[in-house]
């Protein structure tokens, strides 16, 4: 990777933010983190990551308002965006793709093993290996 991609992820819970950020600075990127979605936002529109992981339940400006803000400016609607969150009913699934989110997870189902395979897709680069395998990732 000659230049490293950025990736925010956008997550009111500290622990969350901590361990998927020491796992894909591991891997390689350079990771920007916002603890509610109005600092996310303004992060997104100042740095323009290439992918945001979003939670969706965050205090400020929740994640379908953040969603719904990077789809309607220009200057952001083609940052890929995967929800990142606990909530995981269908309906809300649905709500999160039929506003443009590019994809949806559901944290404490999949491991930061599998939404580093799922960013790799984003990036192109499916398949990848891990270039510092994480125990227990």
């Amino acid at each position: 990777m000659s230049k490293k991609e950025t990736i925010l992820i956008v997550e009111d819970q500290k622990g969350f933010r901590q361990i998927y950020r020491d796992f894909l600075e591991n891997q390689g990127y350079e990771i920007l983190t916002a603890e509610d979605g109005e600092i996310g936002w303004n992060l997104i529109r100042e740095k323009k990551p290439r992918l945001v992981l979003l939670d969706l339940g965050l205090p400020k400006l929740n994640g379908f308002e953040v969603l719904q803000k990077v789809r309607a400016d220009a200057s952001t609607q083609d940052i890929k965006v995967v929800i990142f969150s606990v909530i995981g009913e269908q309906k809300e699934i649905d709500k999160a793709m039929a506003m443009g989110a590019d994809d949806y997870t559901i944290k404490g189902f999949n491991t930061p093993r599998q939404v580093f395979e799922k960013i790799e897709t984003f990036f192109g680069r499916m398949g990848t290996p891990l270039t510092r395998p994480v125990p227990g990732f």
